[in-house]
């Protein structure tokens, strides 16, 4: 059963399994009275189209799937299912949960657990509870919900719960799946064990309890039909998305690869098999000049054809009319229209629709709904059978398809269709060209924080590195050097793994001396210069307290109510942005501009949130917030990259001046793990590495490399928390460092590293990575399609040379300790070359030189340091 119903001036498409009367208006929406005056005082619009038809069967107490744009939206089944809840019935019903509602994600659970509060005042019989308990077993146990008429969870935390309360599920009389889809793509094997444990529940509950089985989301799911199956009771389903009741609808979905040249031919051979079989077929096209052509070339081919576009004389109804008239006598006529025809000529009974253009996602649905008629109504048992199927799209592929191909892919990958290698191929390059758009955007905070973006196609970011954005910007010499061991002053927090704030160094404190001194000078009243015109990008002062900082203007919008301007500055010191009026601004005179910006991001790796969800949970980030803010931190430097700089272990530290000692208090990801909502993520620093190991970065971060002698002796003793010389206090301040260094040996350049031989000078020095173990050394030369290659073994010395594309390269590498010069070996693949050394004594070797080498660096992909070796530890 179908119905088009007009809802203003729009019409909305709904698919049904059963007919449902609609409650288009909120007074007689099948609703108790306080919920209805609880939602006209939140000011509530509604009923959408899809509420009006969904809260019919949900108050009715039936079994509902609904699939709905607006399938994300919880008031598509609040309403009734509260409703039920003031029964009388359930008055008598004694420590019944009512309804529990199990959410894709903490997120969400915590949207819905909200929207319960706000109508809990027109509910006679509403105490929520939130369930996110994380892996702490023991706040599982203690966990009473004992009087909670409505629970709302995830997959993970129910199971959880499930473990230490094993009846929990028997008092439960409506079990709603929120976002379906969602919860069955991440979640399905927990969602199916949920589902059998209720199962087994229901049939053991004493006594005749209601119950029922909601599932809404946005999509179909495969794993919908055997939920409805094996677990719901003759459900109502209610789908107002085409293209989602197509897939229901068991609709054929066909790719046909063609060229260009030759979409015409093809077009005629698919309707050769359509008119012997008596079909009635749509062709859509975007264009008014591929409707003539088609049109003409089906009639040179004796075929019937009716067409319609906007500049046709013919009007809708005289074409329809001619069309029924033409099948009813058992003539199989093709109608070829343009898009925008379809909604004047009200077709839902075509049995094939072929997309000679290729179709957008928006347009897609409307020309699949010109086949609404035939969608079948009944569950499948198995997937789709082109005998059984009475509607089917075809669609013609190209190699000139359009930038849609990616959302139809995705639809087609759905809908379990077979899709042909070039529709994956075109995807591809469609994908690549629309990363090449998000190139000026910044780098996606997913991947830089987890190392993975979960939809790189949704994703508004970059996901590639920009060396002009992602490289620091107006940056001191000094500033460049980054040792591996740092002091970390977090400032501003964004999320537990994420914050900003300085690095600074315990030589100079450049920061400390620039705060004193724009403290005094704004002290003085008379240089408190406030500022006319505000411009993007500019350095201004902002007076907070007595404490003075360097602000950033990155917004302007529009004047108040009371004629002040609002601006969005960033404090260039700190990290963080905030709204001020434009009148608190003061005018940063040179002398303190001088210093570039401090602020740094930092990213804590290795660890990433429980249960697969993407955001952290607030819980973790406000322990960490009141944990770290404002306080001394030693850590290790795994990587960086302009001003981001991700570090693993970061240590919250206290100085005893007296002993001249520092004293290790906390390990940042040891306290996130221990709050029981964080996990391990040991590929993160992988995928970083990976991300940066582009030559162009390589390039970059070889050409700043600039360690002195002074560097690496104070690197080596940063390393140890009783170094004497930390012991000065530098929460205040100190100068950060500004981050574009790969590290590579930790050794010194020396001159006479820089006078190369006469024949290095005539020509170029490969990229070499270099790992060891207790016996060996492997260096992997960077270098393509190596001719002429000659590779010879010394004990102290290794010297590479050979051919790429028409350039000779040399290295000459002095050894800083010995090797076996006859069991040493160099192997040529077609990207590198690959020497390996055997070791004279057993054991590993503090550095691969004798003296530093911008060209080598260590292969991170291979070494790994173990916990015993790195230089923090908690306590």
């Amino acid at each position: 059963f179908q119905s088009f119903q007009n809802v203003g001036k729009e019409k909305n498409f709904v698919f049904l399994s059963k007919k449902i009367e609609p409650s288009s208006l909120l007074e007689t929406a099948p609703l108790f009275d306080g919920l209805k005056k609880e939602l006209a005082w939140n000011k509530f619009s509604g009923p959408t189209f899809t509420q009006s038809y969904c809260w019919p069967p949900v108050a009715w107490g039936c079994d509902v799937v609904a699939i709905s744009h607006e399938g994300n939206d919880p008031l598509l089944y609040i309403p009734p299912v509260l409703t039920l809840l003031q029964e009388s019935d359930y008055q008598a019903l004694q420590n019944m949960s009512g309804v529990l509602i199990v959410c894709p994600g903490w997120k969400k659970a915590q949207l819905v657990f909200d929207l319960l509060k706000t109508f809990r005042k027109g509910c006679r019989r509403l105490n929520p509870v939130l369930i996110i308990l994380g892996q702490n077993k023991e706040a599982t146990s203690q966990m009473e919900i004992q009087g909670c008429e409505v629970v709302v969870t995830t997959p993970y935390n129910l199971l959880r719960l499930l473990e230490h309360n094993t009846r929990l599920l028997c008092r439960v009389c409506h079990l709603v799946l929120d976002e379906i889809e969602v919860l069955f793509s991440d979640t399905s094997e927990q969602v199916f064990t949920i589902l059998d444990c209720y199962k087994k529940a229901t049939a053991q509950a004493q006594g005749n309890l209601p119950h029922q089985i909601i599932a809404v989301g946005t999509q179909w799911n495969k794993h919908i039909t055997p939920l409805i199956k094996e677990f719901m009771n003759d459900p109502h389903i209610v789908i107002t998305v085409t293209e989602e009741a197509a897939i229901f609808g068991n609709v054929q979905q066909v790719v046909q690869p063609c060229m260009s040249s030759n979409r015409t031919a093809e077009l005629i051979k698919i309707l050769d098999f359509t008119q012997r079989n008596f079909q009635k077929v749509l062709v859509f096209t975007d264009s008014v000049t591929e409707v003539e052509m088609i049109h003409k070339a089906l009639k040179s081919n004796s075929m019937v054809s009716l067409k319609k576009h906007r500049e046709s004389t013919c009007n809708a109804k005289c074409v329809l009319e001619r069309w029924r008239k033409m099948h009813s006598s058992g003539i199989p006529a093709v109608l070829v229209l343009t898009d925008d025809c379809l909604q004047s000529l009200g077709i839902t009974d075509a049995t094939w629709v072929i997309h000679f253009s290729f179709p957008s996602p928006a347009v897609f649905g409307q020309r699949l709904q010109s086949m609404s008629d035939n969608f079948c109504a009944g569950i499948k048992d198995s997937p789709v059978d082109q005998e059984d199927t009475k509607a089917k799209s075809v669609i013609l592929l190209t190699e000139n398809s359009s930038c849609h191909v990616p959302g139809i892919l995705y639809y087609l990958k759905h809908a379990g269709a077979e899709i042909p290698e070039e529709l994956y191929d075109l995807t591809t390059r469609v994908q690549e060209s629309e990363e090449d758009k998000k190139f000026s955007r910044p780098l996606c905070a997913s991947l830089k924080t987890f190392g993975i973006c979960r939809n790189r196609t949704e994703c508004p970011d970059r996901h590639r590195i920009n060396l002009s954005i992602d490289t620091a910007q107006n940056t001191a010499d000094e500033m460049i050097e980054t040792p591996e061991r740092v002091t970390i002053l977090p400032l501003f927090i964004v999320h537990a793994t994420n914050y900003f704030g300085r690095i600074v160094k315990k030589q100079k404190d450049q920061y400390a001396v620039l705060a004193k001194e724009m403290d005094d000078y704004f002290k003085v009243p008379g240089h408190r210069i406030s500022v006319n015109t505000m411009e993007k990008s500019v350095f201004y002062a902002l007076r907070e307290g007595a404490i003075c900082h360097r602000v950033q203007v990155v917004e302007t919008p529009a004047k108040d109510e009371e004629n002040v301007s609002k601006l969005t500055v960033k404090y260039i010191d700190e990290g963080r942005t905030s709204q001020v009026n434009s009148d608190q601004l003061l005018h940063l005179p040179t002398k303190f501009q001088s210093l570039p910006p401090q602020a740094v991001e930092i990213i804590v790796c290795r660890v990433k949130p429980i249960d697969n969800e993407v955001e952290w949970n607030p819980k973790v980030t406000d322990h960490i917030n009141s944990k770290i803010k404002g306080k001394l931190h030693h850590a290790k430097v795994m990587h960086t990259l302009g001003k981001t700089v991700w570090v693993d272990p970061m240590v919250g530290v206290t100085n005893l001046p007296t002993m001249k000692i520092w004293i290790n208090e906390y390990n940042i990801r040891s306290e996130i793990l221990s709050t029981g909502l964080g996990t391990d993520n040991p590929e993160h620093v992988g995928e970083i590495r990976k991300l940066c190991r582009q030559r162009a970065v390589l390039d970059h971060a070889e050409s700043l490399e600039r360690f002195t002698k002074e560097d690496t002796a104070g690197l080596e003793e940063a390393a140890s928390p009783q170094d004497p010389s930390v012991q000065e206090n530098t929460a205040s301040s100190n100068s950060p460092v500004l981050l574009d260094v790969f590290f590579l040996d930790a050794v010194v350049q020396t001159k006479e590293a820089e006078d190369s031989t006469v024949h290095q000078q005539k020509s170029c020095h490969p990229p070499i990575k270099w790992f060891q173990d207790d016996v060996s050394v492997s260096l992997r030369v960077q270098i393509l399609r190596a001719t002429d290659s000659k590779c010879e073994f010394s004990r102290e010395k290794v010297t590479f040379s050979a051919y790429s594309e028409g350039k000779l390269y040399v290295a000459e590498l002095e050894l800083y300790q010995s090797v076996i010069a006859e069991k040493s070996t160099c192997v040529i693949k077609d990207t590198e070359a690959v020497i390996l050394m055997v070791k004279e004594k057993k054991g590993a070797w503090c550095k691969l030189l004798k003296n530093k080498n911008v060209h080598v660096s260590l292969d991170f992909e291979h070494w790994e340091e173990s916990e015993d070796e790195r230089p923090f530890t908690v306590g």
